[in-house]
């Protein structure tokens, strides 16, 4: 499974989270970092992406279209980077599971 991190995250977080999530993207590195959220849906549509977000209109889009993309929505306010990183790796397995669940679309983590 690869992220595609919507540009309200850190791009610092590629690097880190690439080493769980070969392929892992920030919307910046791929030419999305004025990119409207429907632009970011598509990418990650055709791109194979599960989609990381701080964004609630991301938990919008999920629940009126489904997936593909699946979407995983960080619901962690202003935290630090090394926070959200520890957010998301204590939750590999959740994530994990998720991506393997052909049904799922949507994952909440706090």
């Amino acid at each position: 499974m690869k992220l595609l991190l919507d540009q309200n995250l850190s791009p610092h977080l590629v690097g880190p989270l690439e080493r769980n999530f070969p392929g892992t993207r920030h919307a910046r590195d791929v030419g999305l970092a004025r990119a409207d959220d429907g632009a970011i849906w598509q990418f990650a549509k055709e791109g194979g992406f599960v989609i990381v977000s701080k964004d609630a209109d991301f938990h919008q889009l999920s629940f009126l279209h489904g997936h593909p993309p699946k979407v995983i929505w960080l619901r962690v306010g202003n935290r630090s980077t090394s926070e959200v990183l520890a957010v998301v790796q204590r939750s590999l397995d959740h994530i994990e599971l998720f991506g393997a669940n052909e049904d799922a679309s949507f994952l909440s983590l706090s």
